[in-house]
């Protein structure tokens, strides 16, 4: 049977093993052609004693076919409908067979796979890291639509069943196993099907073996119904709770949680209805077309290697210098030693080397108070970093990275006393978010070998890096640069030079928004919170606060010494608050006595009263939704002009950086791919608009006008 190996043995036994076309097994047009007649084969069996799902592939089931829910649009709810109703109809017959069908979990099952395994009345597992089970399907924008809500309510109880179809909770055997979402391990993976056969021979004269739980009379879900005070209580707070954690913004976990209540009132076969169709209505929005392209499509592009350079070999780095111990070094120290690398950690004295290699102890000590961690482990971890202030301790290193602050000229004589210590042909990196690297690389014996590494606060809970080649960096230094980052397990994304680089700079134009705003009048406790409604993680005065307000002006001075200032437009108005701020009012930002904000002993924060005085117009008509579009489309049109400028090398780059970056909306699958998903003429349409209104900056970039006419999507 072409995609799956039907066999039967002298017991009755039949083993299913699943070996589709492609890489991995998944829920495409062979795979419901081949479980159809599967299913049918296995309910005309005669003297079948039971049924064994396995793979040949080292992922058990990979799940939906994400192509054909990208393709799906209003429209097609009805055959879409149809075609998830038959997957499931699947499911529910191989549960109804007289016999016990046992799960043999080799590998990863995933949101469709391991709703194949739910579906089977026995779940064996492969005790292995490499394992990972769960529904993952809200971080995608979709809910599981093959029965996974209805029976992991059904199984676990609503209350205990949230946690994994409403977080998208992936999970290890032995989690699961706790759980109570499989039912037993093996060590090793050639025992999976023998042991599954076994528990069959043990269990062919046991009726509950060969049947679903919500199938057997007097079937109560634990925890109990709707009809259960607490279970009632639950969904009466969930809604409240969930609106102030998506601002209604991410329309999946608020249908999951619908689906999952509708789970725990409705029959078993009714509940999967109402499942089908709120997976149906998901797979419609924009909001899940954006979230599968960039978090499925385009991060697998990223981290494929789709902007390293081709035809150059991999490396390793085995020894990294780490210079300078503050907030950024010590992470990038971290990151460096969990990847098992030699850390040197140079500070102006062993002291502060010292203190910087202390975080990572305390991190380390976390995980371990938490289980994630043995002792041994994280001894071994910290036995690489090597505090220091002799330069000499750098000899050999393959890789440098200088996090000093944000001070060219500072940056510059650090490399001329570092450099000689490279390894031949070793890389140095900077971690400068703004500074360009050309002209850091002017300090360089090698620029060639000079390179931007810029990664995000903190470091080891970021999963960005930003590497930026100046203009003479090689192709084989940004390799090497790609290869460090991805050991480290971030995310790289590859840009080319200018200040403020392609991050920073989209990001620093929300913030320069914020506070024309601000100037303007707006109400400051009103902008943050339209700000938050967008769904921005903080809004710009509140991310000012924490970044500084002082650290700010100063970073404007340094740039206009630099003759850098206002090269992406003009941030007077942001210089002349900022100026007001700081030196005539002593308002630096949260760690220097507060700035935009003031801040309680007790954690609490609220506007600095005399930001009303200095700018509140009571009398500003400003509507909200242009206030929201101002905050956002300042974003997404400095994401395209820098990739009409080629500082960013791909959408793909573009909408990953944003996301994982600065925070972009999630929703919006990154500021690039917003602009498909809302229609690019509209997007050129309402930016004209909002640029005859508020001024130039929101002027379309040519790159979105020429899309719009030809109409075109960013890819």
């Amino acid at each position: 049977m072409s995609g799956f190996i039907y066999e039967k043995d002298a017991d009755g036994i039949v083993t299913i093993t699943m070996d589709m076309e492609g890489s991995v097994n998944a829920m495409t047009e062979e795979y419901r052609g081949t479980m159809e007649d599967t299913v049918t084969r296995l309910e005309a069996e005669t003297d079948m004693t039971g049924v064994v799902f396995a793979s040949a592939k080292d992922v058990f089931f990979a799940g939906g076919n994400l192509n054909e829910l990208v393709e799906a649009q209003p429209g097609d709810e009805e055959d879409y409908m149809e075609g998830l109703e038959v997957v499931k109809g699947h499911f529910r017959r191989l549960e109804k067979l007289p016999v016990p069908v046992v799960a043999a979990i080799n590998g990863a099952a995933l949101g469709g796979g391991f709703e194949l395994c739910l579906g089977c009345n026995y779940r064996i597992a492969w005790n292995h890291r490499s394992v990972k089970l769960g529904l993952p399907e809200v971080n995608l924008g979709l809910l599981p639509g093959a029965g996974g809500i209805v029976r992991t309510v059904n199984m676990l109880g609503l209350q205990n069943a949230l946690p994994y179809i409403m977080e998208g909770k992936q999970i290890t055997p032995d989690k699961a196993l706790e759980a109570g979402l499989i039912n037993e391990l093996v060590d090793t993976k050639e025992e999976l099907v023998s042991r599954a056969k076994a528990w069959i021979q043990e269990n062919k004269d046991n009726d509950e073996a060969k049947s679903q739980p919500w199938d057997r009379k007097g079937h109560k879900i634990p925890g109990g119904d709707t009809n259960n005070p607490q279970v009632a209580q639950l969904l009466v707070m969930s809604p409240a709770m969930l609106l102030q954690k998506t601002k209604g913004l991410m329309p999946a976990p608020e249908t999951i949680l619908d689906c999952a209540a509708e789970a725990a009132r409705l029959s078993f076969d009714g509940a999967l209805k109402v499942e089908s169709r709120g997976l149906t209505k998901l797979v419609m929005t924009p909001v899940a077309k954006n979230m599968i392209t960039t978090f499925f499509f385009q991060m697998n592009q990223v981290n494929g290697g789709a902007s390293r350079p081709k035809g150059i070999d991999k490396t390793d780095v085995k020894k990294v210098g780490v210079l300078g111990a503050g907030v950024m070094g010590q992470g990038i120290a971290l990151v460096s030693a969990m990847a098992g690398i030699e850390v040197v950690l140079k500070d102006l004295t062993v002291e502060a080397a010292e203190k910087g290699k202390s975080y990572s102890d305390k991190v380390l000590s976390k995980r371990v108070s938490r289980g994630r961690m043995n002792e041994e482990k994280k001894a071994g971890i910290l036995s690489l970093i090597k505090p220091t202030a002799n330069n000499e301790d750098l000899q050999g290193c393959d890789l440098i990275i200088e996090a000093v602050f944000e001070d060219i000229n500072l940056k510059k004589k650090i490399v001329q006393e570092t450099e000689p210590f490279l390894a031949e042909n070793g890389t140095y990196g900077s971690n400068t978010s703004s500074l360009p690297i050309g002209r850091l690389a002017e300090a360089s014996l090698n620029p060639e070998n000079f390179i931007g590494i810029h990664f995000f606060s903190p470091v080891d809970k970021m999963p960005l890096v930003e590497i930026i080649c100046g203009d003479k960096t090689s192709q084989e230094t940004l390799a090497k640069a790609f290869d460090y980052s991805q050991k480290i397990k971030k995310t790289p994304i590859v840009v080319n030079d200018s200040f403020g680089f392609f991050t920073s700079r989209t990001f620093g134009s929300y913030l320069d928004e914020g506070v024309q705003l601000l100037k303007e009048g707006f109400h400051p406790v009103a902008l943050d919170n339209l700000a938050n409604s967008i769904g921005m993680p903080l809004g710009p005065l509140a991310i000012y606060d924490e970044v500084s307000l002082s650290t700010s002006l100063k970073a404007s001075a340094s740039a206009e010494a630099l003759g850098l200032l206002d090269v992406h437009g003009d941030s007077s108005i942001t210089r002349g608050v900022m100026s007001t701020m700081v030196e005539e009012h002593g308002r630096g930002g949260r760690h220097q006595g507060g700035g935009f904000y003031q801040y309680g002993e007790d954690g609490s924060k609220e506007i600095w009263p005399g930001l009303y005085d200095l700018y509140y117009n009571k009398d500003l008509d400003i509507p909200n939704e242009d206030v929201k579009d101002r905050l956002l489309f300042r974003q997404v049109i400095e994401a395209l002009k820098g990739l009409q400028e080629g500082v960013v090398h791909s959408v793909a780059d573009a909408n990953i950086g944003t996301i994982m970056g600065i925070g972009a909306p999630a929703w919006t699958g990154g500021l690039i791919q917003f602009v498909n998903t809302y229609g690019t003429q509209k997007f050129v349409n309402r930016a004209t608009e909002l640029a005859e209104k508020y001024g130039d900056r929101f002027a379309p970039p040519a790159i979105a006008v020429e899309k719009a006419e030809k109409g075109e999507l960013f890819v």
